[in-house]
């Protein structure tokens, strides 16, 4: 007998200055937020094998929150409940990007000291690489050990863009890099190493 279906994902789309943001959510909890329906797709392909997709307005007042972000209330998605799935590692990694104030940063080596493990600074990297509902759990907030910006599954310019939006301490001249709203990027791309 086949197994039941899931209970359906809630799907919406949110205009930004960083593009489109696609969010999914269900019994309450945040479950993806990414930039384009393609990488969502993906994403609960792998998490949420037999759950329809069902397009909502606003799942649990979720995008009004994001919206709300956007237009500069930086704390008005802190406490929006998640629902990431991830390995008991990832979950601890997650749960402790939360714990970055909006405007600061913190290096891979340095979060991994804080979680008493100085010597995982990559598995951090890959942990934070993997995280499902970005802008929420603010993977954007972790920089090089030398203050670089490194890596952003939604591109390095929206990293910029979210520093910028919080009024990140870093250095000015990353922040200046970041591409205007419709437009093309400005100055020239940074490694990621």
């Amino acid at each position: 007998m086949p197994a039941p279906p899931e209970k359906p994902l809630l799907v919406d789309e949110i205009a930004s200055p960083i593009g489109r943001i696609v969010i999914a959510a269900r019994d309450g909890r945040l479950c993806a937020l990414e930039f384009g329906r393609a990488r969502v797709a993906r994403q609960m392909n792998g998490r949420y094998e037999r759950a329809r997709l069902l397009p909502s307005r606003d799942p649990f007042g979720f995008s009004a929150r994001i919206r709300a972000y956007l237009a500069g209330d930086l704390a008005a998605v802190d406490d929006i409940p998640v629902e990431t799935g991830g390995t008991a590692f990832q979950r601890r990694v997650w749960r402790a990007l939360r714990r970055i104030p909006p405007g600061q940063t913190l290096s891979y080596g340095a979060l991994a000291r804080s979680l008493g493990r100085a010597a995982t600074a990559r598995a951090v990297g890959a942990a934070n690489g993997r995280n499902p509902v970005s802008i929420v759990v603010p993977c954007h907030r972790l920089v090089g050990g030398d203050a670089s910006l490194t890596g952003y599954g939604g591109g390095l310019w929206r990293k910029r863009w979210l520093l910028r939006h919080e009024g990140a301490t870093v250095a000015p001249s990353i922040l200046a890099e970041a591409r205007p709203a419709g437009g093309r990027r400005r100055g020239r791309r940074r490694s990621p190493r």
